[in-house]
């Protein structure tokens, strides 16, 4: 639609007539004796008479342009614009980080899937993990890998299908045999310092005891706390199982609580997709709408068009005083 930015402008549309009104025209008296033989004083002077001071009158067509043009200007400063529909931004306010141990322990074949047939621990997170990324479409997502050392496979992006290829691609080991868990949460730190989301929320996912890590668990959890960054854990070990394989859950659980997260313990794939559906409802979408009308100045136009009137009236004028050179010339001629 068209507006004018400052339509206030166009009570100032009366002031020249106001003007006109109140001002009394500009008048000059001079001294001056009348003589009869002013003609002979001339003469015997070698100069010819001249008029006086001569107030041209207006004519017909300088009253119909000079409100004309005094409108245009006042429409130009009053700013015409056309404004566009609105463009309408979706912000994400949260980043939100997945940690998944890698580990060789992935690679045991203990999980059920919902028909009860055994599978290996890894291919039952890829599945509840992209299921629960295409849930997220938006938050920027973030992809982790920890074994011996934390590696980031995807930093915090809007691309959720380079999270789930980057997620297909994932096999067991590939990051190292051991489970490094506190190293892990400090690399999702560091990562979440360049975040501006107001929510920031770690998803760590492992089935091992921390054994490689240089940052113990709780020492990194409290540097995450400190950061407001929420972390929840997720355990898929054996808790009953030996040495590194032995899920330590109360690490995972001070983790969790020292952050403000919780902790969760998946024992199969239903167990695991149940927990992620949870995480879904506990940390729903969170986004912020932004709309933006474009606008277009139109001011150009009746300012243009307020000069091409005053031009086009002057050279009309400029024409007419020629012609009529040229017929007075014509006239003394004859």
């Amino acid at each position: 639609m068209y507006v004018l930015d400052h339509p206030w402008l166009l009570m100032l549309l009366p002031v020249p007539f106001l003007v006109w009104w109140l001002l009394p025209p500009y008048r000059e008296q001079t001294p001056a004796v009348r003589i009869p033989f002013f003609e002979d004083i001339t003469k015997a002077a070698g100069i010819g008479p001249t008029e006086g001071s001569v107030v041209p009158r207006a004519d017909l067509l300088q009253k119909i342009i000079a409100p004309i043009c005094w409108l245009l200007v006042l429409t130009a400063l009053a700013r015409p614009q056309f404004v566009e529909p609105p463009i309408e931004k979706t912000e994400p306010q949260r980043d939100l980080m997945l940690a998944l141990d890698l580990s060789q322990s992935m690679d045991t074949r203990d999980f059920s899937d919902p028909q009860g047939k055994l599978e290996a621990r890894v291919a039952a997170v890829k599945t509840v993990v992209a299921e629960f990324v295409d849930r997220r479409p938006h938050d920027r997502l973030g992809l982790i890998a920890f074994g011996d050392a934390p590696y980031p496979l995807v930093p915090f992006t809007m691309d959720h299908a380079t999270v789930r290829t980057m997620l297909t691609g994932a096999l067991p080991g590939m990051a190292g045999p051991r489970t490094a868990l506190g190293d892990a949460i400090g690399l999702s730190i560091k990562l979440f310092q360049e975040s501006q989301a107001p929510d920031k929320v770690l998803l760590v996912l492992t089935d091992g005891n921390d054994t490689a890590s240089k940052m113990p668990p709780d020492k990194a959890a409290e540097i995450a706390s400190q950061n407001h960054i929420r972390i929840h854990t997720i355990g898929i070990g054996d808790p009953n199982a030996e040495g590194e394989e032995k899920l330590d859950t109360a690490a995972l659980q001070k983790v969790a609580s020292a952050t403000g997260g919780r902790y969760f313990f998946g024992q199969d794939q239903q167990a695991l997709a149940d927990i992620y559906a949870l995480l879904d409802s506990i940390t729903p979408a969170n986004q912020k709408t932004l709309s933006w009308r474009p606008r277009i100045e139109l001011f150009h136009y009746p300012l243009g068009a307020a000069v091409l009137l005053v031009l086009g009236y002057h050279c009309l004028m400029w024409l007419l005083s020629i012609r009529a050179a040229h017929r007075r010339e014509s006239e003394a001629d004859a």
